[in-house]
């Protein structure tokens, strides 16, 4: 037994609560459990029940052993003082408490314990993974909308930590998580730091000119600190330093990483095809939430790195021609972790639902992700058919699978339930 699976037996009343007497001898009848508190106090709040004839109404504390009251000190704490009943799955001791004590150890169904026990124990991809199939296609649709929801909110608070950072400038705001998207996982922090160091208002008065965005870029990010053979990366160092004199620019403190990456996710190739978004397009953020449509936003996206790119992974080392282009999968990438999270925490933070709703639309539009949470799924026959099930899938696997959280789950309750 767990305090937290004490807590879900009574929020749901898993138990026989017929003929019910309290530890000093009372009848004891629940009229309302009390509602989840997850904050500092009792664990429910304006509970009511009624002991012999009297109706009480207050805080319900539970515990798995009546000492933990004891042990943890809440006699001596105001919080406390509206208890009315206290919960406990063992009666280790009698404290003589103010409140009527109510012991659940043998009134709560074994099978319910077993099968928690079981997802507690598994060692599956998830724990409910022998039981999955008996979670119908209704209840997966609402509870990934949930999970979804969930999953962006946690996002908004990031973008609004940014927000804070850069005084309500949501364009910056966009361009710093853009860039930090480009930088894929291993250099998204290193691709962040150099956003962050070229505020859009430069990148601005640059803009027109492809290589001073990309001198800006690269000088930033330390890769134009060698001796070049080949003329245009002596080009951008030259503009580099003239701009860094002109802004007194100071390089970030972080390396590009190239080990272990395939050549089209170099450094250098995502900021080159980044220095060509801005040039093309650099108001970004203002043109999406004027966008009617998801293709229009894939158009914006659809950039080619410079010419000088489609001879190069590095600079200094010329390859055989292809065109650097930002590939389908990597704008749905984009649009998935930047454009629609942004997005979304404008409609919240305006208040204007049209935006988050139109968010929630485009993931519904995108094909769904594939890595080794979504497969996993899919082996289990769970739908990942778009961007709005595999944002969901992963929400669930790591904020609750992996976390063995199934009193939390939706398709964790119902696996219990079913007894």
């Amino acid at each position: 037994m767990t305090e937290r699976l004490l807590q879900y037996i009574w929020q749901f009343q898993y138990f026989n609560y017929s003929h019910l007497q309290t530890e000093e001898g009372e009848l004891l009848q629940i009229i309302h459990p009390g509602s989840f508190n997850t904050n500092q106090g009792p664990d429910f709040s304006d509970a009511k029940i009624k002991i012999n004839n009297t109706t009480w109404a207050g805080s319900i504390e539970l515990h798995i052993k009546a000492s933990d009251w004891k042990n943890h000190k809440h006699s001596g704490d105001k919080n406390y003082k509206n208890v009315i009943l206290h919960v406990v799955w063992q009666q280790d001791v009698n404290l003589n408490l103010p409140c009527s004590t109510l012991v659940l150890g043998d009134k709560v169904s074994k099978l319910l314990l077993t099968k928690y026990d079981e997802l507690m124990q598994s060692g599956q991809f998830i724990p409910c993974e022998n039981n999955i199939q008996q979670i119908n296609s209704l209840s997966w649709q609402s509870w990934k909308e949930r999970l979804l929801v969930e999953r962006l909110q946690k996002r908004t608070e990031a973008v609004l930590e940014h927000q804070q950072k850069n005084n309500n400038h949501w364009e910056e705001t966009f361009w710093w998580l853009l860039a930090k998207n480009f930088g894929i996982k291993l250099n998204s922090t290193a691709f962040e730091k150099v956003a962050q160091s070229i505020p859009v208002n430069m990148l601005a008065k640059h803009k027109a000119q492809i290589h001073q965005v990309e001198a800006l870029l690269f000088g930033q990010a330390g890769l134009l600190d060698v001796d070049f053979s080949e003329d245009y990366p002596k080009l951008l160092q030259k503009e580099y330093q003239f701009l860094k004199k002109k802004y007194n620019l100071q390089k970030i403190e972080a390396s590009m990483i190239f080990l272990r990456m395939r050549p089209s996710n170099f450094p250098t190739i995502r900021l080159a095809q980044l220095a060509m978004l801005v040039h093309n397009s650099l108001h970004l953020f203002s043109k999406i939430k004027e966008s009617k449509s998801l293709k229009e936003i894939r158009q914006l996206l659809e950039v080619t790195a410079n010419d000088y790119w489609h001879y190069h992974y590095v600079f200094d080392e010329a390859t055989s021609f292809k065109k650097k282009k930002l590939g389908d999968e990597m704008i749905s990438n984009i649009l998935i972790n930047t454009v629609v999270p942004v997005l979304f925490a404008y409609g919240h933070y305006h208040g204007e639902n049209l935006y988050k709703d139109k968010a929630l639309q485009w993931l519904e539009e995108i094909k769904a992700e594939k890595n080794s949470i979504t497969k996993g799924f899919e082996s289990l026959r769970v739908e990942n058919k778009t961007a709005f099930d595999s944002q969901a899938l992963i929400q669930l696997k790591n904020e609750y699978c992996s976390k063995k959280r199934c009193l939390d789950c939706s398709a964790g309750n119902k696996i219990i339930r079913n007894r």
